[in-house]
């Protein structure tokens, strides 16, 4: 069997309803929607979430906690990651950037410590964590604070 001889069961696809297209067709007048009422008319019908009026619960729920507006968000990159640059060069956000280890850059970049530098590089980022700051001084490089 192949891709172009596949066909759909029989019956398993329906004609649509053609609503408004006369009496005898059982859709028309008023093509299902019942005689009278917000939703028989044209443009009715209640927002998502719409209660008839009694408190919806998405109002009734209790709210907790908030959103600090003021929060920096690092992306972060682990040092493992950095053996991609060439022995003695110096990295920067912007050649991490290009090199594609951080998409978006918000507030800055923090190298993190998982895994293992085999290189000397001088890493320029915003933040280090302490684990990353040791890998990068044991294998002969230096992490400078932009």
């Amino acid at each position: 069997m192949k891709l172009h001889e596949l066909r759909k069961p029989e019956g398993s696809t329906r004609a649509p309803k053609r609503k408004g297209r006369g009496s005898a067709s059982g859709w028309g007048t008023t093509a299902g929607r019942g005689d009278k009422g917000q939703n028989s008319r044209s443009g009715g019908g209640t927002r998502p979430g719409f209660e008839g009026g009694q408190m919806p619960l998405y109002r009734r729920i209790p709210k907790r906690g908030f959103t600090n507006i003021w929060k920096k968000e690092y992306v972060g990159v682990n040092v493992e990651r950095l053996n991609i640059f060439e022995d003695g060069s110096t990295v920067t956000p912007e050649m991490m950037m290009d090199a594609g280890l951080a998409k978006a850059v918000s507030d800055g970049i923090k190298i993190l410590g998982r895994g293992e530098l085999n290189k000397n590089l001088t890493v320029q980022a915003h933040k280090f964590s302490d684990s990353a700051i040791e890998k990068i001084v044991a294998a002969g490089g230096k992490a400078e604070v932009v």
